[in-house]
């Protein structure tokens, strides 16, 4: 009997490429994908939902809660500037017993990880809030917002190492989820106030938050926001945020989550070379509110493109020259 010629075997179907893996783990929570919001433009979520994707992020970061409800700072709150946005809003929120009411159970239903941002001017409101956010169901960790004023000796609580160590510290013990802490970028040395952070027991770093600016109507010889001074975010910080962001993950064995002027997948592919285990994507959400989908695809098309597997591979993966590796202060070749 005649075999059949192979050539006349009709070929079977091919096996499907496998599309990379998006997957990264920050203190043991695990994101379908590096993309997360940031506290602050999409407040506590209820408020954009129309709008946005809630869940094309792979996680939600609470606008901060404090104690007691906050008004916020006057009118105007919000300046245009150069790549970017200066803000003043002043944390106004309705108090953690209306968080947990209300805005808890929203969040609840979005089904992907919630971080809760908190805030305080005393370490023993800081303690509360941590206390109470424990027991509640759906508080996958809690982050803590060092930026702001401690009320007993007018330091912000993240501008000095020891302030850091000691609030970090009493937050450990008062809760056992994961805990976050959130860096302010206007300080000397970021890489001291990060390593406070985490001998104290922090699961992981948040940065940057905003710069300190000021822009000036110049007709009026007067600060266009009401508060005076306020804090600047966008595209224009993104370059001293990727410095920032390599420097920590560097010194730190804790995750880094990214954050400042992410607007496209390059941008946020930045921050994963730099050493970023995940990014924060918000100002971009206000002019684009399906930013975090195009950037989570965008990643996965450069996985393929560059045939990475895995998008952990990608991560700290940045080729720093000799003479690039400069502490703060630097100054240019």
């Amino acid at each position: 009997m005649k075999r059949e010629s192979p050539a006349a075997i009709p070929p079977g179907p091919k096996p499907e490429a496998r599309s990379p893996s998006l997957a990264v783990e920050v203190a043991g929570i695990t994101f379908e994908h590096p993309v997360l919001s940031p506290p602050g433009p999409l407040g506590f979520g209820r408020e954009v939902q129309s709008i946005v994707d809630l869940r094309a992020f792979a996680g939600f970061i609470t606008k901060s809660v404090t104690v007691e409800a906050r008004g916020g700072h006057s009118y105007p709150q919000i300046a245009r500037t150069d790549g970017g946005w200066l803000n003043a809003l002043g944390l106004p929120n309705h108090g953690l017993a209306a968080f947990i009411a209300k805005d808890l159970p929203f969040l609840r239903t979005l089904g992907i990880p919630i971080i809760v941002s908190v805030a305080a001017d005393s370490e023993a409101d800081f303690v509360t809030l941590a206390e109470w956010l424990d027991q509640e169901a759906g508080v996958a960790a809690i982050e803590a917002n060092v930026s702001c004023p401690n009320v007993a000796d007018g330091m912000v609580f993240g501008t000095d190492p020891s302030a850091t160590h000691r609030l970090v510290t009493a937050l450990r013990r008062a809760t056992s989820r994961p805990l976050f802490v959130k860096l302010t970028p206007n300080v000397t040395d970021i890489v001291a106030i990060a390593r406070a952070a985490e001998e104290a027991g922090a699961d992981a770093l948040s940065l940057i938050n905003t710069l300190q600016g000021l822009a000036v109507d110049v007709r009026a010889r007067r600060p266009k926001l009401g508060a005076g001074l306020g804090g600047l975010s966008g595209p224009a910080i993104r370059p001293v945020a990727v410095r920032m962001a390599w420097e920590v993950s560097r010194a730190c064995r804790v995750p880094v989550i990214g954050m400042g002027g992410i607007a496209t997948a390059d941008d946020a592919l930045e921050f994963l070379i730099a050493g970023a285990t995940a990014v924060a994507v918000g100002s971009a959400a206000i002019d684009r509110p399906a930013v975090a989908a195009e950037i989570r695809d965008g990643l996965e098309a450069y996985l393929i493109e560059q045939g990475i597997g895995d998008v952990r591979g990608l991560i700290g993966s940045l080729e720093m020259p000799v003479s690039g590796v400069r502490g703060p202060g630097s100054e240019n070749p």
